[in-house]
């Protein structure tokens, strides 16, 4: 059997990875740490297009798969652009990030991957992001004229403005949003927990009695048992139900012998309730078993149907069809 050798492993390590970049990048790294089995670098945002070279040229993470943005209104700078890249020659991939502003332009990396500049523009599109080198940096997921970004926190989920098609004008217009109803918030809560708050409806319900205090297991001589399990509300037993004879069953005595007989021989495998592990044990009775019955009619035999004129008329040639020749023109 021939045996194949790949360049790439497998299942790479992250084992001394992050150290590795951490050294090579210098005065250009902010922050590293592993996080989900994942590498991820912050770098400075000036110095971002140089360390995506340095990785891609010195250590081999040819590929930019994609960049991403996150949106964090809080901070000074609020946005975080996200590259991911992966090695194929080590089938790894590790991510990188660096901060920006609404006013901080973030260096482009089309220079570097020709495919960024469709992914530059993504990030524009949704978060306002600016890619300073970019030369083509346009929306591409809205549509003309859109105002805002969608996918940044303080963007209203209805948005700004919405557009239909006018019957007066007869082209599409756009128009202030106008909610038909009020807009509905979902909280997500799993439904067997329940919600913290008086659902609409529900006010007007009687409220629920609390479930009664646990009862203590009490001995024959009057000592709690403390090992048995405490019962919750269960009424306490006086006195132990019994039948005092075979009449108090509701069946009979008949019905009672008929109900312990076994239904089959047990077989040899042991018993289960009298019957065996699997099959029941095959009983010779000695007597053949019955044929099939014989039919309780039998069915006429059908009449012979009688020769008509038709039949005996010879068969006709079929006809042949000819097509008078078209006259010349003149």
């Amino acid at each position: 059997m021939a045996s194949i050798l790949h360049p790439a492993p497998r299942i790479a390590s992250s084992e001394g990875v992050s150290e590795a970049l951490s050294a090579a990048l210098g005065t250009m790294l902010v922050a590293a740490r592993e996080e989900h089995g994942e590498i991820v670098l912050t770098v400075a945002r000036d110095a971002v297009a140089d360390a995506l070279r340095l990785l891609r040229d010195e250590h081999h993470y040819q590929q930019l798969m994609d960049i991403a943005g996150a949106d964090y209104p809080s901070r000074a700078e609020r946005f975080e652009v996200v590259y991911m890249l992966l090695s194929l020659t080590k089938n790894h991939r590790i991510i990188v990030k660096c901060a920006a502003a609404e006013a901080t332009p973030v260096p482009t990396v089309t220079t570097l991957w020709p495919n960024a500049g469709w992914l530059e523009r993504e990030v524009f599109d949704m978060f306002g992001v600016v890619f300073a080198g970019n030369t083509d940096l346009r929306r591409i997921l809205t549509d003309y004229g859109f105002e805002g970004h969608p996918f940044r926190k303080d963007f209203p989920l209805t948005g700004y403005s919405e557009l239909r098609y006018s019957e007066d004008e007869k082209r599409v217009v756009y128009e202030p949003v106008d909610l038909p109803q009020d807009l509905r918030q979902f909280d997500f809560m799993s439904p067997w927990e329940g919600a913290d708050y008086v659902l609409p409806g529900d006010e007007k319900a009687a409220p629920v009695p609390p479930a009664p205090e646990p009862k203590p297991v009490v001995n024959a001589d009057k000592s709690v048992d403390s090992k048995a399990p405490e019962t919750r509300g269960a009424p306490e037993v006086h006195e132990v139900k019994t039948t005092e004879s075979p009449k108090e069953t509701g069946a009979g005595e008949a019905t009672d012998k008929k109900a312990a007989e076994p239904v089959a021989p047990a077989s040899t495998e042991g018993t289960v309730a009298g019957q065996g592990q699997g099959q029941p044990a095959p009983v010779e009775t000695g007597t053949p078993a019955p044929d099939a019955p014989e039919p309780t009619e039998s069915r006429p035999a059908r009449k012979p149907r009688k020769a008509t004129a038709k039949d005996t008329k010879p068969a006709s040639e079929p006809k042949k069809r000819t097509r008078k020749p078209k006259a010349d023109k003149p």
